[in-house]
C-alpha cells in the first residue's frame, strides 16, 4: 500500500480513550498493521503521588502524548487509531488529538469502572459517537453485559463489548463495532466517496 490513499478508500480517524492504565497502548499495538508510534515514558517515584497505581502493580510506563496505529479493513476502510493519555493533566492535549475524529473506543476496567465516567463525559461533550470495550484483566471482577451497561449508564444504542487488548480477535471486534456505529451515525454523503466534492 502506498502513502497516498486510493480515492475509493473510506478513511476514519478514531480515538482509543480511557483512564490511566486501561490498555490503550496495548490495543493499538495489537491491531496496527504498521509499526506504531508511541510516546511512553518510564514512571518514576516523583510521579507516584500524581498517578495512582492502585490495582496496577505491573505498570511501569505511561503514555505522555499519543499512540498511533493504522488498520485497513476489508472494503477499503482505513482506520487511523489515536490513543490518548488517560490522566487529567493531559486533557488539553486530549482535546487537540480529538479534533477531526469521527468516534472513540472507550476502554474500561471492571476494577475501576468509575474512572471511565470522566472520559465518556469528555467524549460526549465533543459530540463524538463511541463504543465501550471492557478490557478483561486477569483476576478482575466479571459482570454480565447488562450489569456493566447499567453501571456505566450507557445509551441503548452505544455498543458494549468485552475484549482482551492483548488478543487480536476480540480487540478487532471492538474496533469494528465502533467503526460500524460511527458509519451508522454519519450522513450518507460523508461515508460515500462518490458523494465527495
Amino acid at each position: 500500500m502506498g502513502y497516498l490513499p486510493d480515492r475509493d478508500q473510506t478513511l476514519m480517524k478514531l480515538l482509543v480513550a480511557g483512564p490511566f492504565g486501561v490498555g490503550k497502548t496495548t490495543l493499538i499495538r495489537t491491531l496496527s498493521e504498521i509499526a506504531t508510534l508511541h510516546t511512553e515514558e518510564a514512571m518514576t517515584e516523583t510521579g507516584r503521588p500524581v498517578d495512582d497505581l492502585a490495582g496496577l502493580p505491573e505498570k511501569s510506563t505511561t503514555t505522555v502524548a499519543v499512540d498511533f496505529g493504522r488498520l485497513t479493513l476489508p472494503g477499503n476502510t482505513v482506520l487511523y487509531m489515536f490513543g490518548t493519555p488517560g490522566q487529567r493533566r493531559f486533557f488539553p492535549l486530549w482535546q487537540d488529538i480529538a479534533r477531526g475524529a469521527l468516534g472513540a473506543l472507550v476502554l474500561a476496567d471492571t476494577r475501576r469502572l468509575a474512572d471511565s465516567f470522566e472520559i465518556m463525559d469528555m467524549i460526549e461533550e465533543q459530540g463524538l459517537p463511541y463504543a465501550v470495550a471492557v478490557n478483561r484483566f486477569p483476576g478482575s471482577p466479571d459482570h454480565p453485559p447488562e450489569v456493566l451497561r447499567a453501571h456505566l449508564d450507557l445509551h441503548a444504542a452505544t455498543p458494549l463489548l468485552l475484549c482482551d487488548a492483548r488478543e487480536r480477535g476480540s480487540s478487532l471486534d471492538a474496533l469494528i463495532a465502533l467503526a460500524e456505529h460511527v458509519l451508522d451515525t454519519l450522513p450518507a454523503a460523508a461515508t460515500d466517496p462518490r458523494e465527495r466534492p
